[in-house]
């Protein structure tokens, strides 16, 4: 039979080593101020556009439905580490520079909502409870060490036109070849842009928005382009570990609605129906054990104008919150995207879990309003092979729910033969 059940997963996919030595080169160009227009800048592009053309079919071979680029084309600034999975805008805006050292809490500009401050990275709660483990290179745990920072120094403006465009042509052009298919590309939101040193704004709030102006015209691009938007905001669920001490939950809930607020301004006049929201609790391999429960926050990313939610629900440390749905009721204009496969391990998750994961979804919220996904991008994260596997694994198992939800449960049998 057909699935019904759709697949999709969370953007970031492992790139080929030609894109990685592309990327790496790039990025080096850039900072030396060398781009753009030179020979290695057009090699560049037609080795990404490449690399998306065969992302989009390895997808579709795997079993996906609703594909990406593989967020191939978002260059990242190397020596600015820890910010590695979204120092691509960095690219995209003007009024940054380079220091060499963080601000510091106290020297952050004070917010107009909320009292609270993040903390440094090395003071998020959870590495300072696990410090032997985080500080130990065998751990397993990997942290990757910043030697160089992003600090807001004048206005912020989007200079990206050309990166976006590059980025919507690339897909577009993979998709002509599969017609019908849906598309995706992947965008960061205001509030996790804006994680960054700031001495220009005299206000949280004014860094904010300023994001959600720039990031605007990035994400109407996308949409205008006929693609569905994502928005990554893991800032939303993984800032609660980042403020120290720990705060009440309702004055984080009030911390986070700031962002959810910039985030509706910036996605002023762009349908909900074509933005999807992804949140995570960070993608290191860490304990995890501060994170803040799903219950606790599901109110505030209601309030988010978007159609769907991406939400971790296939690792260890929140497969259990699908029991949050039991209670909450997932609005009627809204799909849920649950991760039934995970990025942080390197297990293959069997098509039977994945199956029964997406049933218990389906059977809460409904089987029209569930797309399987993936807790967070497997790029980076789980060998190429491995991630493969993974999104096989999600579109065997969506076959499987799809079979026995389509059937009529034992209760309805035994009625009908009455």
């Amino acid at each position: 039979m057909s699935r019904f059940i759709a697949t999709t997963h969370s953007g970031s996919l492992p790139r080929v080593e030609a894109l990685d030595r592309a990327n790496e080169e790039r990025g080096r160009l850039s900072r030396d101020g060398i781009l753009p227009g030179n020979a290695a800048d057009v090699d560049y592009d037609r080795i990404v556009a490449q690399s998306v053309d065969q992302v989009v079919q390895q997808q579709l071979d795997d079993g996906i439905d609703i594909v990406n680029d593989g967020e191939y084309g978002k260059t990242v600034v190397s020596n600015i580490d820890a910010h590695a999975w979204f120092g691509y805008i960095e690219q995209r805006v003007s009024g940054w520079q380079v220091f060499d050292h963080p601000q510091s809490a106290e020297e952050q500009v004070p917010s107009t909502r909320s009292a609270l401050r993040l903390s440094a990275h090395g003071q998020r709660r959870d590495r300072i409870r696990f410090h032997d483990v985080y500080t130990d290179p065998t751990s397993g745990v990997r942290i990757t060490k910043q030697t160089a920072f992003p600090r807001i120094t004048g206005p912020i403006t989007y200079i990206g036109q050309q990166a976006v465009s590059r980025d919507i042509t690339n897909l577009n052009t993979a998709l002509a070849k599969h017609p019908g298919v849906q598309g995706f590309i992947s965008s960061i939101s205001p509030g996790s842009a804006s994680r960054i040193d700031n001495v220009y704004y005299a206000t949280q709030e004014e860094l904010i928005w300023a994001w959600a102006d720039a990031l605007h015209e990035e994400y109407q691009a996308i949409v205008d382009a006929g693609l569905i938007l994502q928005i990554d905001d893991p800032s939303l669920a993984e800032n609660w570990d980042q403020i120290n001490p720990e705060p009440s939950v309702e004055d984080y809930q009030e911390f986070t609605r700031i962002r959810i607020d910039a985030l509706n301004y910036a996605l002023r006049g762009i349908p909900a129906d074509r933005v999807r929201l992804h949140v995570c609790w960070g993608s290191w391999h860490g304990p995890h054990t501060t994170d803040i429960p799903l219950r606790d926050l599901i109110d505030v990313l209601f309030e988010a104008r978007v159609g769907a939610y991406l939400l971790e629900a296939g690792n260890p440390r929140h497969e259990h919150e699908w029991q949050v749905w039991e209670d909450v009721t997932l609005p009627d204009d809204k799909i849920l995207v649950p991760g039934v496969i995970s990025h942080c391990t390197n297990v293959v998750e069997h098509p039977e879990l994945v199956a029964q994961r997406i049933e218990r979804f389906a059977k809460l919220v409904g089987p029209d309003r569930v797309i399987a996904g993936t807790d967070c991008g497997l790029g980076g994260r789980v060998h190429p092979h491995i991630a493969r596997a993974k999104l096989r694994a999600l579109a065997q198992g969506a076959h499987i729910a799809s079979e026995r939800l389509s059937q009529p449960s034992r209760s309805t049998l035994a009625r009908n033969q009455q």
